[in-house]
């Protein structure tokens, strides 16, 4: 399993362009609310998670608010992205939400309050207006600081201290003046953004109780550190500012107190015994589901925490016993697959993935992509073929999944062909964000390849890359 922002909805070029003390206070106060990994925001890292079982909940959640947004036809995508803080942003046409907003959420009504408040930024065009406001932010910063600097160098000419020591206080009050003009232009966008998830739930004929229950999560955790915060130097209201501007209007909906079918709550909270597997430890599956430990979700979380952290032969008759259970849950069955690996049974694991494929309504390349790899890992001939034809299927589903491209170069390089071995790995590299690489293993390629197919155009496109895509 695989970007917390310090500044939800930014452009970080633009971020770079303003006055170092005008970023460091517009970070410092974005800080001062949500927990965040600066390190990552400040390298750009996207620590992406990709799940086929997540990723069609996720989405499963979106899709009404999307289409009463007026945004189903956008082509926006839900990113997962591997933090655990309770946080979620937007960047074009995309919602990050991180792992841990899926995993504090104890039901699918808080997350799809989120990505209800994260629409109506989309919905808003709230992050080209934001870029104007800090192109505005920053304009006001060099215009303080330019005065400041003039006063300072008039005052210096003079011999009068006090007048350069007045410049020093201009260009500190046009940075400050700045920042607070831009923190409360996003304060308001921020309002108006959980404005707009009040009214596409109730559309919807979802309760607006999950986004109060968030709120109020997040103002006891504020009031737990005992951090004495400045309202006017953050970028979101207060959470208990918000509770009172929404309690009003999500009290008014007939849907109020209307809850999540059992059905996804179940899947909801199988989601997050996967994700308490994978990032919580042995005991983070036990932790959540401490007062239902032999419900459905736990014995999952339980299978996969054996998987991960014990065996995969005390694993398997677990994660069968589900199968039993539920015989028509592919991702039952993905899981299989994956503890098959371990178990180093190929054979048997691309047979669990070929089950999980053919179960799967969601046509999820990412199946798809582990079937092949699984043929792959087989190393029998025979198998090379399908294996090709399935990676290559899961690639065309899934076309910015990297590591589908490396799974495919090792089969065309089992099979001998090594012009599309490299044209694959150059697709891995491309996608991976490596250009340089990706245009290597490119001309490597055309030298193998028939001048003119559409492997060698595609090579040729690599080649003539601008910018690597992510």
């Amino acid at each position: 399993m695989g970007l917390a922002a310090i500044f939800p909805h930014c452009d970080f070029h633009l971020l770079a362009a303003m006055p170092r003390k005008l970023v460091t206070a517009v970070m410092a106060a974005a800080v001062g609310l949500l927990p965040i990994v600066q390190a990552q925001a400040q390298s750009r890292s996207l620590p992406i998670v990709r799940d086929a079982e997540i990723e069609a909940l996720v989405t499963d959640y979106a899709a009404p608010i999307l289409k009463v947004a007026g945004l189903n036809s956008r082509g926006i995508r839900i990113v997962l992205v591997n933090n655990n803080s309770f946080n979620a942003f937007v960047d074009g046409r995309r919602i990050f939400i991180n792992t841990g907003t899926l995993l504090q959420a104890e039901t699918p009504n808080e997350v799809i309050g989120v990505i209800a408040h994260e629409s109506g930024h989309l919905a808003g065009a709230h992050q080209q207006r934001l870029r104007e406001q800090l192109r505005r932010a920053q304009t006001m910063a060099v215009i303080g600081m330019l005065l400041g600097m003039g006063a300072t160098a008039a005052g210096a000419a003079s011999g009068n201290s006090s007048v350069a020591g007045a410049g020093g206080g201009i260009a500190l009050g046009g940075t400050e003046m700045a920042m607070r003009n831009l923190l409360s232009y996003q304060r308001t966008e921020e309002i108006t953004a959980d404005r707009s998830a009040i009214t596409y739930l109730s559309q919807t004929g979802q309760s607006a109780k999950g986004m109060l229950s968030t709120f109020s999560r997040f103002a006891n955790a504020l009031s737990l550190t005992g951090t004495r915060v400045d309202p006017y130097r953050i970028s979101h209201p207060m959470p208990r500012e918000r509770i009172a501007n929404l309690q009003t209007l999500a009290h008014e909906s007939p849907y109020f107190d209307k809850k999540d079918p059992e059905a996804l709550q179940l899947r909801h909270d199988m989601m997050r015994a996967k994700i308490a597997a994978y990032t919580a430890g042995p005991g983070g599956v036990a932790r959540i589901f401490r007062n239902n430990q032999r419900g459905l979700a736990a014995r999952y979380g339980d299978a996969i925490s054996t998987f991960l952290h014990g065996s995969a032969k005390a694993a398997l008759p677990k994660i069968d016993a589900l199968i039993k259970e539920q015989p028509k849950n592919p991702y039952f069955q993905e899981m299989r697959g994956e503890i098959l690996l371990k178990a180093n049974d190929s054979a048997g694991a691309a047979k669990a993935f070929q089950r999980a494929a053919a179960l799967d309504t969601r046509k999820s390349g990412l199946i798809r992509m582990s079937y092949g790899r699984a043929l792959m890992l087989t190393g029998e001939k025979s198998n090379m073929s399908s294996a090709i034809r399935e990676l290559k299927t899961g690639v065309v589903r899934d076309p910015e999944f990297s590591a589908g491209y490396g799974y495919l170069a090792q089969a065309y390089g089992q099979m001998g062909d090594i012009g599309e071995a490299e044209l694959a790995t150059a697709d891995m590299h491309y996608y991976s964000g490596n250009i340089q690489e990706a245009r290597i293993f490119a001309t490597r390629a055309q030298q193998k390849l028939k001048r003119g197919s559409p492997e060698w155009v595609r090579a040729q496109d690599i080649i003539n890359s601008k910018k690597p895509r992510s």
